[in-house]
């Protein structure tokens, strides 16, 4: 499955989630790189998504942009599927 593939069916579970406001980050030359590909707040919380096809890998700057979003206190996941998105948001009713 492409890329834009898992994206859209992300964005499609995260409108159907309630208290869920989320957006697509598009790169280009006026756009931040590093930036995940979805960024969201799901009741209250930010959370970012970094999509990969089964095959793909973070950038070294991916990785750090993640990794600064947890230092932040948001969530940031490099997500494969929709699939994995849900089952991030169930985790996220459980924990509270």
């Amino acid at each position: 499955m492409a890329e834009r593939d898992i994206v859209a069916a992300i964005q499609r579970l995260l409108k159907k989630t309630p208290n869920c406001f989320s957006w697509k980050e598009h790169g280009g030359m006026y756009g931040t790189a590093g930036i995940p590909d979805i960024i969201a707040c799901i009741r209250g919380r930010f959370v970012a998504f970094e999509v990969k096809t089964e095959t793909g890998k973070l950038s070294r700057l991916q990785e750090a942009t993640l990794g600064w979003i947890r230092d932040a206190g948001g969530k940031a996941y490099m997500v494969r599927s929709a699939a994995e998105v849900a089952a991030i948001i169930k985790e996220m009713e459980v924990a509270g």
